[in-house]
């Protein structure tokens, strides 16, 4: 009796256990879930390299979907082109105790061009699928295996790069021919395994048990906090190109050697160029002559097949056809200078990326190609790709980089152009008319220079209704009637906008018995504030450095004076300064106000001092004036 008992007993176990499937959500660990959208159960990307042009990666992930926060993360894609194959793709949907609920196989994935606007040549393909799940929570386990034949780059290893991702346990495991070498990066503190398997050397890098991150305002990024590996090749072999990239100046070289044949002119272009500099004194000026050639006859379109990633299209085919991507726009440029007698060297950056690591030389720390010109004691930057901005202004995206500059003698690392503050102005001078019933007509205008310039040159393009449309958007008065507004460049070799408004309000004072209060600053308050972190984890820094100056006269209502006139204020912090102050002469009111930020990266520890500074700026931007009636 007592046998059967056990026997009962043991199958009713075995039947909760089997019920209860590995990915059943109550497995995961309580702490891992708190903050967290998304868990990864288990991910493992298994990289092998068989010699410098071809390799073979196995990869393997399982995630749980908590909550709707988390649901991009079901949406499966994976790029492959021409040098890659990809096969053994599948998908598995499991209910929140981790049962299956749905199996995909290769061909329930869709397949289509990874062709982005502006591009008309790309070899990139996508495979997807999405994956519809009204229920949380829920997991996905996906697989896939893809063969290159055409190596750039390795991999590389991000096991959590997004807020609300938790981590169970994830490695990555490179192989590689003893015969060759390589190079790589990894997060602080993460340990590196490595022994030789037969002929291979093979290294492993794991995390486990990685709780979730909360967003984090102006976060520069969770590098510093979750772990990571880059790894990038030595020797490489790419659609019939070989290349050693071990150091800067060997990129610099392989690079050089995908050019320089590609900046030969047809005679009628040599024609035009000399044509267009034959009245130009000086070398700068010749410059500016040609980049506004450029920027008026040709418009960008990305190509991208293969080699021609990173080999320029020939400056004779730009010529001919008034398109090209970066490289091609900043190849043409090059050959156009050189025939003008002027050396340039294209440059290679990441746009919107963090500079190129001085001593880690890799292909994919870079997406840009620009332009330099070096002179004997100015050095002129260009950015090829756009139609508008004035010959050396090269866009906060570029600035202050680290790059590339590939010349004849291989490659050489140099530093664009920084913006300051005082660079990237506001500059502003409103006159403010007032009356009795609180009614005021306005006129603002408004100079904006270099990254503010780039933020809002948008401007100059759009059709009158939209502009009107942004302005009424932007502005913080109430109950406004525009009744008129210009954007214009007033000097096209200048990144400066100017901007010019006209406009009657209803509603500017406001009315308490017989007094009436005035909100001094009536343009550029800062709205909001924002709330201390305890144990922040992450760096943090404004997108730029910029100094605003304000000027607003008020004239003030017949039948009124000043009552009461707030303080003088100075605020000053390593992050940037403020002051404000109101100076009253015979019915004038003249406000200043002046915010000028940096955009270092500071550590985590110093964001609530950040805060608090904030939160003096926006007490400082509400600040009253008070208006009596005369007696």
């Amino acid at each position: 009796m007592k046998n059967i008992l056990v026997i009962l007993l043991l199958l009713v176990t075995y039947k909760s256990t089997n019920a209860q499937g590995a990915y059943d959500v109550a497995r995961i660990q309580p702490d891992l879930l708190k903050n967290a959208s998304v868990i990864i159960r288990m991910e493992d990307q298994n990289y092998e390299v068989k010699n410098p042009g071809s390799a073979t990666l196995q990869y393997k992930t399982v995630i749980t979907i908590l909550n709707k926060n988390g649901e991009d993360a079901s949406a499966i894609h994976e790029f492959y082109d021409k040098f890659s194959s990809i096969y053994n793709l599948k998908a598995i949907l499991y209910d929140a105790k981790g049962i299956k609920i749905k199996e995909y196989r290769n061909a329930d994935f869709k397949d289509r061009s990874a062709v982005s606007d502006g591009t008309i040549y790309d070899d990139s393909r996508i495979k997807y699928l999405e994956i519809l799940n009204n229920t949380f929570p829920y997991t996905i386990e996906y697989s896939y295996s893809i063969d290159y034949s055409g190596i750039r780059s390795y991999p590389s290893w991000y096991p959590s790069s997004s807020w609300g991702y938790a981590i169970e346990k994830s490695e990555y495991t490179f192989k590689i021919p003893e015969t060759m070498t390589f190079k790589y990066l990894k997060s602080k503190d993460l340990k590196t395994d490595s022994l030789k398997i037969k002929d291979k050397n093979q290294y492993k890098w794991s995390c486990q048990n990685i709780k979730a991150i909360e967003y984090e305002p102006l976060s520069v990024g969770l590098r510093n906090v979750l772990p990571w590996v880059m790894v990038a090749p030595n020797t490489f072999e790419f659609d019939e190109s070989k290349g050693n990239i071990e150091n800067w100046k060997n990129v610099g070289s392989w690079l050089y050697s995908l050019s320089s044949s590609s900046q030969l002119l047809p005679d009628a272009a040599r024609a035009k160029v000399r044509s267009i500099i034959k009245n130009a004194a000086t070398p700068k000026e010749k410059i500016k002559l040609l980049y506004n050639y450029l920027q008026s006859n040709t418009r960008y379109v990305g190509v991208q097949l293969g080699i021609g990633g990173y080999k320029p299209i020939a400056a004779e085919k730009v010529f001919s056809v008034n398109y090209g991507d970066c490289k091609a726009l900043s190849n043409f440029m090059k050959a156009m200078l050189q025939e003008a007698g002027i050396k340039s060297d294209l440059v290679m950056i990441g746009n919107d990326m963090p500079s190129l690591n001085t001593k880690y030389a890799s292909l994919n720390q870079a997406n840009h190609m620009i332009l330099c010109v070096p002179m004997e004691k100015d050095t002129t930057w260009l950015e090829c790709t756009s139609q508008y901005v004035p010959a050396g202004f090269i866009g906060n995206g570029n600035s202050d980089k680290t790059v590339l500059l590939i010349t004849d003698k291989g490659g050489k690392l140099a530093q664009t152009p920084t913006y300051s503050p005082a660079n990237n102005f506001q500059k502003r001078v409103a006159t403010v008319h007032l009356d009795a019933e609180g009614s005021a007509a306005i006129t603002i205008e408004t100079k904006y220079g270099n990254a503010q310039y780039e933020d809002n040159m948008g401007m100059l393009y759009m059709e009158p209704t939209e502009q009107r449309k942004r302005l009424i958007n932007s502005l913080s008065i109430p109950n406004i009637q525009m009744e008129s507004f210009s954007f214009t460049q007033p000097d096209k070799e200048l990144p400066v906008l100017m901007e010019k408004i006209s406009l009657k309000c209803t509603q500017l004072l406001t009315k308490g018995g017989d007094k009436l209060f005035l909100t001094l600053n009536m343009l550029n308050r800062q709205e909001g504030t924002i709330t201390t972190i305890d144990n922040r984890k992450t760096f943090f820094a404004v997108d730029y450095s910029y100094q605003d100056d304000d000027e607003i006269i008020y004239t003030i209502p017949k039948g009124y004076k000043l009552e009461y006139v707030p303080a003088d204020i100075i605020l000053e912090s390593e992050f940037g300064r403020y002051t404000a102050k109101a100076v009253v002469k015979d019915d004038k009111i003249t406000y200043t106000r002046t915010k000028m930020m940096t955009n270092k990266k500071y550590p985590p520890e110093k964001y609530n001092e950040y805060v608090a500074f904030s939160k003096k700026i926006y007490q400082s931007d509400k600040q009253k004036t008070v208006l009596a009636k005369v007696e």
